[in-house]
């Protein structure tokens, strides 16, 4: 969940790599070892076309599994771990693995255990927010609530950065590009990838789309190299040096 400008990066969030917990069941007897190999198939990229029961369209695309392993097995029940970029359907692996066995299998029940850089080692409980926000509404004491709440530059932990001068802040606030002069620092990215932008302090600034690779930067001392794609800082927080 998001809080005010953090809801902007939300999407991002969302888009970014998961990890799941799964129990499927197998609808026959079947070895270990068995399973273990039909199970590794789906490992890479495969062709998956969404379930019936789904909120997008049931066109045949890929999708890629980063690693799949059984964990354990009993009776008929396997215990999967499963990490893969979104929009791949666990049920729908589960399905297909039962079609390759030849005796069907279905998924019983499903768990995500990380979103992109959030594991469930960050999650609270609803009854915790709501016990916070008394104590800190009531008491004015925010110890509860600043354990709970972390800053949105977190989201960036998963996406390359930059860091920009003081001077260009502002001018990004408004929505313009940012130029090659005004980068401080950078780590490794291709033109094209989802760019941080931070300030020297660490403030998002906002996230854009490169412009150019990383490597060809310090060769070049002028043009443009992100587009803003949402900007996250507050206008004339910072000095104006632009006209």
């Amino acid at each position: 969940m998001g809080l005010e400008n953090a809801t902007k990066i939300m999407n991002y969030v969302t888009e970014a790599g998961k990890e799941y917990i799964c129990v499927m069941q197998v609808h026959c007897d079947i070895e270990k070892d068995l399973l273990k190999s039909i199970i590794e198939k789906f490992k890479g990229k495969i062709y998956q076309r969404p379930p019936v029961r789904s909120s997008v369209k049931r066109r045949l695309r890929f999708r890629t599994v980063n690693e799949i392993e059984l964990l354990e097995t009993y009776n008929r029940m396997a215990l999967l771990r499963i990490s893969s970029e979104p929009g791949t359907y666990m049920r729908k692996i589960c399905h297909d693995a039962g079609i390759l066995l030849g005796c069907g299998a279905h998924m019983r029940e499903l768990r995500r255990i990380r979103s992109g850089i959030f594991t469930e080692k960050n999650l609270v409980t609803l009854q915790e927010v709501s016990e916070a926000l008394y104590m800190w509404k009531s008491c004015k004491d925010e110890e509860d609530l600043r354990k709970i709440l972390i800053p949105m530059e977190m989201a960036f932990c998963g996406i390359p950065k930059i860091v920009i001068d003081d001077n260009a802040v502002d001018a990004i606030a408004y929505g313009a590009s940012v130029m090659i002069p005004g980068i401080v620092a950078f780590q490794n990215f291709k033109k094209g990838d989802l760019v941080g932008i931070l300030t020297l302090k660490g403030e998002a600034v906002a996230v854009g789309i490169a412009l150019v690779d990383s490597k060809n930067l310090s060769s070049l001392e002028k043009g443009e190299a992100i587009k803003p794609k949402r900007v996250l800082i507050q206008k004339d927080l910072y000095p104006r040096s632009w006209k």
